[in-house]
């Protein structure tokens, strides 16, 4: 049992030495008598003790009421969870070249952007406790979603993301920066970028080593993936009918460049060159980006003030009834 207000238990003491010091205090007799001779032989009564007695029914309210007052409650219940929360974003490439059509999703050939989609929401779904945000790029780079929980409304963001929203290009920096721009103001315990990309660096201002020199900084880690299967790979283009026809074409990643970006931070770089690939590299990112905090939890209390109100205030009553009938003093 705890109290609310436990400070008003100080008056208990008080209180019990005021009426201790009225019991002790002189009192002004109701007859008066020439000698002490005419009294000596009588003896106290039942009645008489009783009424002496009665003013512990108003010391034992008074103490009900004191404790009431101090609102002792009965935890019921106390929640204290443990979660796992860090601040991630997403950064994704959305260059002409992830149209290449070398991976697998449902059993059937797709391009590398849909596979990624898919596994993406999958890595979201794991997450429970971490704002996530995504970044696209391509010759430019620009903010699909901030830093949220809001896992749904961050998913249909996510479907919006198509090939060819902005001028063509790779722009590793460029996206790399943009993400570190999200995190830069978190006060989150643990900051990720998860880079991937299917290219060379060939658009952009900055330099993505310069952007890794960044978040090494801030201290932000930055996972980076190339996506790609090695060797030519079966591109869509239209024919002179407008059908839709592959060829085999020879994308290069800059697996360096991508290793030392994870290097400089602290992480690691991973090569996924089919969807299965892919999906366990997420997976084995999510095993290791897991920075536990105490989330605070909340406590249930139940009342029990009334428990000691309710036979405080029938003392009361009683001493009232008991001093107006059985135990009447006159005069």
């Amino acid at each position: 049992m705890t109290f609310q207000n436990p400070w008003i238990l100080i008056l208990l003491p008080v209180a019990a030495a005021a009426l201790l010091f009225s019991m002790k205090g002189e009192r002004q007799p109701a007859l008066r008598f020439s000698t002490e001779s005419l009294l000596s032989g009588l003896k106290s009564t039942l009645k008489l003790r009783l009424f002496r007695g009665i003013i512990f029914l108003r010391m034992l309210a008074i103490f009900l009421i004191i404790i009431a007052l101090s609102r002792p409650q009965l935890m019921l219940q106390e929640s204290r969870i443990e979660t796992e929360g860090i601040d991630i974003v997403l950064a994704v490439d959305t260059s002409t070249s992830m149209l290449a059509e070398d991976f697998e999703l449902g059993g059937k050939r797709d391009n590398r952007l849909e596979v990624v989609r898919d596994v993406v929401k999958d890595f979201i779904s794991r997450r429970h406790s971490d704002r996530i945000g995504i970044v696209a790029f391509a010759a430019n780079a620009y903010t699909v979603s901030p830093l949220t929980l809001d896992y749904g409304w961050l998913l249909q963001n996510l479907d919006r993301v198509r090939i060819g929203m902005t001028e063509d290009g790779t722009a590793i920096g460029s996206g790399l920066s943009s993400a570190l721009n999200r995190l830069k103001d978190s006060d989150a315990k643990g900051k990720v970028v998860i880079l991937l990309t299917d290219g060379r660096n060939n658009a952009g201002k900055i330099s993505p080593l310069t952007a890794a020199d960044a978040a090494r900084a801030l201290k932000i880690k930055v996972y980076t993936i190339g996506a790609g299967s090695k060797g030519p790979v079966p591109y869509p283009a239209k024919d002179f009918f407008g059908n839709t026809v592959y060829r085999q074409v020879q994308i290069d990643i800059d697996e360096d460049t991508l290793q030392k970006i994870a290097e400089k931070t602290k992480a690691l770089y991973y090569r996924a060159t089919d969807t299965k690939s892919l999906r366990n590299i997420y997976d084995e990112i999510d095993k290791i980006e897991k920075t536990p905090i105490e989330e605070k939890g909340y406590t249930e209390y139940k009342e029990l003030f009334h428990i000691f109100l309710i036979p405080a205030l029938v003392l009361l009553i009683m001493e009232v009834i008991l001093k107006n009938t059985a135990l009447r003093r006159i005069p």
